[in-house]
């Protein structure tokens, strides 16, 4: 009998994959990928491979093939999905800031689930009273220490940057610990000045299925470097979710095999500015919101208060929840969001700048601005109130060139010509 039922299920499970390749043929483009999944099921029967199925079963689902299940898979996905939620932890990263307190009791009051979010405390600095505050959360969180405190060998003339030096070791450390020692599959990076939104668990949770399966992708970020209150539409914007060739930083998520690739050749320093070098982006890109579901208050650090009083202390910080598991993804998958996205933006009527700052025109709607150069992008930039900075070509928050923002109730859209032929390495 149960010969019988390994040759149904076996049979079974041919046919739904070849009635979903049939289906597949006729879609688009975008599709094609996913017929490689498809084959992945043939090999899945073992209780070890479930977890897989599930990542594979969703994925279809979520191009909403009308296609209906046999019934030992949809059994299986009932029984099988609360033991597959990925375990994401949260990686904080602390030196000597005693007000890491902050940031911990915001991680704690948001926490939906200390299994599925555990959250490890990093520290660098041996700063003892920094020590003394996270020992005191117990076994709320990981606590784990930097071994290598001795002074980092600094080429000459960068003496005074030596706290970018220990912070790159230090990040090479701390995510080397969680891959490696404590085996997790992604992590959320923050450091230890940042507030969190009430739906920042919700957001991270919901986007990785799509950082997992998208190939395209390679970091979810819950910041907006053009979050400020009067740039975000704040009334219907917490939806909102974009993809971003500019890797934002300031709360991040990433997978272990895109650490795999990027720690053997790990920087000494300026990590950041390094992540968003073509070699390590490789035309990657990341989800970023509208709204940006963490905030700084880390004015005193490493950068001196570089760009804090003037921009960073005036970000939004989402204060109306979304529960992201009921949001649709599929629109951020890099052929339908290219193929969307491009149409809408050079769909839209072109106006100036200076028109756009003092709200003169005349009409309502969405609209674009042009710009042929650097010069001409940091003109219009200054005048809306946008970052204006360049790292390796690519403006902060720009996706094949272009700005999204809101600004005295209208879309505005900041782009280059729709002949574009991609980032400038000298526009930095």
């Amino acid at each position: 009998m149960q010969r019988k039922i390994r040759f149904k299920k076996k049979n079974g499970l041919l046919k739904y994959i070849k009635e979903l390749e049939v289906q597949i043929s006729q879609q688009q483009e975008t599709y094609k990928s996913l017929v490689t999944k498809l084959h992945e099921l043939e090999s899945l029967g073992k209780k070890s491979d479930q977890g897989h199925l599930q990542e594979v079963l969703k994925t279809l689902e979520s191009h909403k093939f009308p296609i209906t299940k046999p019934k030992f898979l949809t059994r299986l996905s009932k029984e099988d999905s609360s033991r597959n939620d990925v375990v994401l932890p949260v990686l904080v990263f602390s030196c000597n800031r005693p007000d890491i307190r902050r940031s911990l009791d915001g991680l704690l009051k948001y926490r939906p689930d200390p299994k599925k979010f555990p959250i490890f405390v990093s520290q660098d600095c041996a700063h003892g009273t920094t020590a003394e505050i996270i020992r005191s959360y117990g076994k709320q969180v990981t606590y784990i220490q930097q071994p290598d405190q001795s002074d980092p060998i600094v080429p000459p003339g960068e003496a005074k940057f030596k706290g970018y030096f220990k912070i790159a070791r230090h990040y090479l450390w701390g995510l080397t610990q969680v891959f490696r020692t404590f085996n997790h599959t992604a992590v959320i990076i923050v450091e230890d000045d940042l507030d969190i939104a009430p739906d920042f668990f919700s957001y991270f949770s919901s986007t990785y299925p799509l950082l997992s399966n998208d190939v395209t992708l390679w970091c979810v970020s819950a910041w907006n470097d053009n979050g400020k209150a009067s740039l975000v539409d704040v009334e219907q914007g917490s939806p909102l979710l974009y993809r971003s060739d500019f890797f934002p930083g300031l709360g991040w998520m990433i997978t272990k095999k895109l650490w795999d690739e990027l720690e053997p050749k790990w920087p000494k320093s300026y990590w950041d500015d390094w992540m968003r070098r073509p070699e390590q982006r490789k035309e990657r890109a990341c989800i970023r919101p509208e709204i940006s579901r963490t905030r700084t208050f880390g004015k005193i650090g490493v950068s001196n208060g570089l760009f804090f009083d003037k921009h960073l202390k005036y970000i939004k910080l989402n204060e109306r929840p979304v529960d992201f598991s009921k949001q649709n993804m599929s629109y951020l998958v890099k052929a339908n969001y290219d193929a969307d996205y491009i149409r809408r933006v050079y769909s839209l009527p072109v106006v100036s700048a200076p028109d756009v700052r003092t709200n003169n025109v005349p009409f309502d709607g969405p609209v674009r601005i042009v710009y042929h150069t650097k010069d001409g992008f940091k003109s219009a930039a200054k005048l809306l109130g946008l970052m204006d900075d360049f790292k390796s070509g690519v403006p902060r928050t720009g996706y094949r060139g272009i700005i999204s923002l809101f600004h005295n109730g209208r879309r505005i859209y900041l782009a280059p010509n729709s002949n574009w032929k991609g980032y400038d390495l000298t526009w930095s």
